[in-house]
Formats: structure tokens, C-alpha cells, sequence
């Protein structure tokens, strides 16, 4: 479109809308029940001009409503806005005696929630996309207490999958100079090891280091999800080594390595809809055209089921409960990693325990380890364990000081992707597999 942006378009289109309306420009003294007549206006709405200038207010008496209101506000969605039962009925009986795919189709689209029609129009709004992304976290927030509200939940996790698709997402290479609102965001939304203001962040985006995020159209000035890598020369074993000052003005010539060390969600709103493992394999891509002589790409990654697996394990009927006990004893209080004998008493049974947890331990098919089931499952190896790796109180308090690699060998990573999927095979290197004593 020659001159203008969509999101301006889209933006001139409600202020033409608003001429059509007589549309209150304070707070009303009702917000809730004015907000919800508008809910109702909108999915009632034909015109496109009209629709899109409803959806606005929708928009803005959301973001205004008092936050004791939201949880009526969900509620009203789901059962005002529910599919019509009669409806419903009626197609089913006629697709019971004629299961056609016309009676499907009539079937569908009479089982669809007309909360999701409302959501869709709520999307034309300017800003739309992030008010349903933000109601959506503020859900997640109630529905621990309100379990009535899933099936809220469920249609809107359906349809941001659907405007989050892949092809919508836009890779964009973060550096020093980018702007400073986004690189602010980096700050507040690293979730794996924390940015300590703007002199740590400069150091996470130096020579020796790339940071990736994928951003949405509709959202294009807040990251969906980001990674920091590391250019380095072996695996790395460390992640205090990888924090550390020292920039490696070498590094891009001379690596052989990229750790990805820290990959961060950042919209709450977002939960349950998966980016990782597209940002991962398509920043290996933008790896290897940039750096030549990258031969390995593998993570340097948390544990942090490992210490509550422990609890759970000790009071097992496991062969190895014993040990179990033992292992959480010595490491009761942090005080443990300034003891050297202590240090190396806990290693081998320590990493025998963790060794078993990553390469053995499921729940199905599926890792029990939330950090080991994304990257196996997006075709990883289980490569290396690290004692010490994490010194930190978060990396002792989740893992007893240990990290983990999990290694992308290109050439198996589809194979060994399939094998977890159907099989609930892991990929584990020999050394792991030795760990386990098995």
C-alpha cells in the first residue's frame, strides 16, 4: 500500500468509523456494563468502517477497565458469547442421519463459540492484536482459581496459534544499535540468566556474542522471543565463563562453536504457542552464512526440574533413593560449593542422579525436564553434563550448580526428532549414558 502503513490504514478506517458513531470519549460510570454493550454491538456490526471503530472503544475501555472487573468481563465472554445450543443441536441431528460435508460444515461453524468471532473483530481494532495478547495473559493469571474459564482460554490460545503462525513472524539480528526500546525489553524480559542494566547488556550483544528475536507484524516494536549466542571454540562448560567481561574480539574469525545460552519467552499472553524451535533452527541457518566455520551448534541450558525431581525421588522405592537423600542433605543450603571436599564427595552421585533424570526420566513420551523436552524435541542430543556450571543461587537452587548441552548435529537432528515423537527415544551421548551407571 503506496504511502501508508497498514496499522495507519486501518487506523484512518475507525476514525472514519467514529463519525459514524456518537461514541463516548470519557470513562463511563459503568465501565463494565458499557464494555460489554459494546462487545455485543460489535459481533452485531456489518460494516467495516463502524466494525473497526467499535472495535476501537472495545479496545480502549479494556485497557481502562478496573482490574476488579476483569474476571467479570471473562465470564461474560464465555457465557454470552458461547455457541448457540439449539443451533447446535439441530446440526448434529442432521449430520447424524446425513453425515455429509455439508452437514459437517453447517455442523462447524454452528459449534464455533461466537467469542471467537468477537475476538477476530476485536483483532481489526489499531492496537488490537495486543490488547487479545494482554487479555490473555490477564486470563492466565485467574484461571489457576477459575477453572470454569478454560474453555475462554482454549478458544483463544486456537486463534492467536493461527495470527502467530510462523510465516507471520520476522527475524530480526538485535545489536547495539538497535533501538533502545527494544533493547530495554531485552532487560526486563530475559527469564534464563538476568541482564544487570545497560553495561551486561552491551557486553550480551559484543563481538563474540548474537542475539536474535522474532517479532510479529501487528507487534513490531516488542519481542516475541529472543536467544543469545555465544561464538566460541569447543563446548562451552560454564556459564559464569560466558557472563564474564572479557569480549573475544577473535571470536567471529576463529569459533568453531555457537552456545546458545539464554532463550527467553516474552509474552505471557503467548504461553502455550511455540516459537523456539523455528527461532532456533533459523538462527543456525543465519549462523552458518554468516560464520563459515561454525561446525557446532549446541546449547549451554538450565536444569530446573532436577532439585524438585530430587525431593520427589528420595522418597521413591528407587534403587538410588538413598542417594537421593544424601545429594539434597549436602546441598541443603548453598553453602556447600565453599567446601572442596564436599565439592568433589557429591559429584560423581550428583551427576549420576542427573544424568538418569535427563536421559531416563518421563512423563509419556516426553522428557520430564521442561528445558531437556524443548530441545529434544526439536531433534537435540543430550551431550554433556557440567558440574559447576551454574554457581549462581537460581543454578544451585534448580540443579545443584549444573548445566547441560544439549548439541544440534544438523545431520541428525530430524532423525532424532522422529524417534522421540513416535518412540519416546532421547538422543544421549556416550558420556552421558555412562553417567547413569545403566
Amino acid at each position: 500500500m503506496s504511502g501508508i502503513s497498514v496499522r495507519s490504514w486501518i487506523s484512518s478506517i475507525a476514525d472514519r468509523g467514529r463519525e459514524l458513531l456518537d461514541l463516548p470519549l470519557s470513562t463511563p460510570q459503568d465501565p463494565f456494563a458499557q464494555l460489554k454493550a459494546m462487545c455485543k454491538d460489535l459481533v452485531s456490526q456489518k460494516g467495516e468502517a463502524r466494525g473497526t471503530a467499535v472495535a476501537r472503544e472495545v479496545v480502549r475501555m479494556w485497557e481502562t477497565l478496573p482490574e476488579a472487573d476483569h474476571l467479570r468481563f471473562f465470564e461474560m465472554m464465555q457465557n454470552d458469547f458461547s455457541a448457540n445450543r439449539t443451533e447446535v443441536k439441530k446440526a448434529s441431528e442432521a449430520f447424524a442421519n446425513d453425515p455429509s460435508e455439508a452437514n459437517l460444515a453447517v455442523l462447524t461453524h454452528a459449534s464455533e463459540p461466537a467469542r471467537q468471532e468477537l475476538l477476530r473483530r476485536i483483532n481489526m481494532a489499531p492496537g488490537g492484536t495486543r490488547a487479545i495478547v494482554d487479555m490473555r495473559e490477564t486470563l492466565l493469571g485467574l484461571i489457576k482459581e477459575n477453572r470454569h474459564l478454560e474453555p475462554l482460554d482454549a478458544d483463544m490460545q486456537h486463534l492467536l496459534t493461527s495470527w502467530f503462525n510462523r510465516g507471520f513472524l520476522e527475524l530480526r539480528h538485535i545489536d547495539w544499535d538497535t533501538s533502545a526500546a527494544i533493547l530495554e525489553k531485552l532487560i526486563r524480559y530475559e527469564a534464563v540468566h538476568e541482564i544487570k542494566g545497560w553495561d551486561d547488556l552491551r557486553r550480551r550483544l559484543a563481538t563474540d556474542r548474537k542475539c536474535f528475536a522474532f517479532f510479529h507484524p501487528a507487534i513490531p516494536d516488542d519481542p516475541l522471543i529472543f536467544v543469545e549466542v555465544a561464538l566460541v571454540h569447543g563446548l562451552a562448560d560454564s556459564v559464569q565463563a560466558l557472563l564474564a567481561p572479557e569480549i573475544d574480539e577473535t571470536a567471529p574469525e576463529k569459533a568453531n562453536t555457537a552456545i546458545f545460552y539464554s532463550i527467553s519467552n516474552c509474552q505471557s499472553g503467548l504461553k502455550g504457542i511455540s516459537f523456539g524451535n523455528f527461532l532456533i533452527k533459523q538462527v543456525v541457518e543465519e549462523l552458518k552464512r554468516e560464520f563459515p566455520k561454525l561446525r557446532q551448534f549446541a546449547t549451554l541450558s538450565p536444569i530446573p526440574g532436577f532439585m524438585g525431581w530430587l525431593r520427589t525421588r528420595q522418597k521413591s522405592k528407587s534403587d538410588d533413593a538413598d542417594i537421593a537423600a544424601t545429594v539434597l542433605a549436602a546441598m541443603s543450603d548453598d553453602d556447600w560449593i565453599d567446601d572442596a571436599e564436599k565439592v568433589t564427595e557429591l559429584k560423581k552421585p550428583a551427576m549420576m542422579l542427573c544424568a538418569r533424570y535427563l536421559a531416563t526420566c518421563k512423563r509419556g513420551k516426553s522428557p520430564l525436564d521442561p528445558t531437556a523436552r524443548f530441545h529434544l524435541g526439536n531433534g537435540a542430543q543430550l551431550e554433556r553434563l557440567n558440574w559447576l556450571g551454574d554457581t549462581s543461587s537460581k543454578g544451585l537452587r534448580q540443579a545443584g550448580g549444573m548445566m547441560v548441552n544439549y548439541a544440534y548435529h544438523l545431520d541428525d537432528i530430524e532423525r532424532n526428532h522422529e524417534a522421540l515423537m513416535n518412540d519416546g527415544k532421547i538422543a544421549v551421548s556416550k558420556s552421558v549414558m555412562q553417567l547413569t551407571g545403566n
